[in-house]
């Protein structure tokens, strides 16, 4: 169970690391950027070397790798634009709601039996995330007014985006990669994620778009070190889970929401309506019945 408290724990950080640099004014993108470098760093370092090696081109598993890579990237971004244009609760939503889309593949891909209690807490963990980030008044008042259609389109992306980054990371896991091989993966995906970044980026910079500072590669390794072993710890728990994937991903979806809400409201003082501290109750039972489910 250490790996999903380390994947709850690190995971939170993360999300709640993106509210600090915007209080410090600090751009999402090249944080993102930097923090996918540092993740190459941080496990080549883990790992004794760098990983990657030219017999890793012909594995089956480095091709799922490279588009991992390429959702990794996509999928921050598009969280912090749908942030920044509709508000962060519509973004965190749509985000954790996308845990619906692997357990449904783990399902229907590898037969897993799911009881009553289990088909109960999933459908409650939805409702619970809905409860958990509810926009207060005062938050949605602060958007801006965007058209009909990315009003659909950015949440639906975000959804789609995480649903199946999630669900490319179970499947690589149970089919593809050994824990021999954990790490080679893991790097593999975010040295894609980080060479798409720098392309970008770079232009970015060229075209004066974005100014660097010093503190974009601060924020990157603060937020790039915690996020690869984020990662390392789901992929772990993934593997020795006593649930079956489709109890394991929500279970741990659900601990982030939960976690992540309460040490929101602590240490940045947000405070949480009557809905919200529903939504967290909520969390707690659909965990419960998600995991412990085929034994009531």
């Amino acid at each position: 169970m250490i790996y999903l408290l380390g994947s709850i724990i690190l995971t939170s950080y993360l999300l709640l690391s993106f509210k600090v640099c915007g209080k410090l004014n600090i751009p999402v993108f090249p944080a993102i950027v930097f923090n996918y470098i540092t993740c190459v760093v941080t496990g080549s370092f883990v790992n004794g070397s760098f990983p990657i090696q030219v017999e890793s081109l012909a594995t089956p598993w480095f091709r799922w790798a490279m588009i991992m890579g390429l959702l990794f990237i996509t999928s921050f971004n598009l969280i912090g634009i749908t942030a920044q244009k509709l508000g962060v609760a519509v973004a965190s939503v749509a985000n954790k709601l996308s845990l619906i889309i692997p357990v449904i593949l783990t399902i229907v891909l590898y037969n897993e039996q799911v009881v009553g209690w289990e088909i109960v807490g999933i459908s409650l963990a939805l409702i619970a995330v809905i409860f958990t980030c509810y926009p207060q008044k005062n938050e949605s008042d602060k958007t801006m007014p965007v058209p009909f259609l990315q009003k659909i389109l950015l949440p639906l992306l975000v959804f789609i985006g995480s649903g199946f980054l999630d669900a490319l990371i179970n499947h690589v896991q149970q089919t593809y990669v050994t824990k021999e091989t954990n790490n080679a993966f893991l790097i593999s995906g975010f040295f894609s994620a980080a060479s798409i970044g720098v392309i970008v980026l770079f232009y970015q910079y060229w075209k004066k778009q974005l100014v660097f500072k010093v503190n974009q590669i601060i924020a990157g390794v603060c937020i790039g070190i915690p996020n690869y072993f984020s990662i390392w710890c789901l992929v772990h728990f993934l593997q020795d889970s006593p649930w079956e994937t489709s109890a394991s991903l929500p279970v741990n979806n659900m601990g982030i929401v939960l976690f992540s809400t309460l040490v929101a409201a602590i240490v940045f003082k947000e405070k949480l309506s009557a809905i919200n501290w529903t939504g967290i109750a909520l969390s707690a039972i659909a965990i419960y019945l998600i995991a412990f489910g085929n034994t009531l």
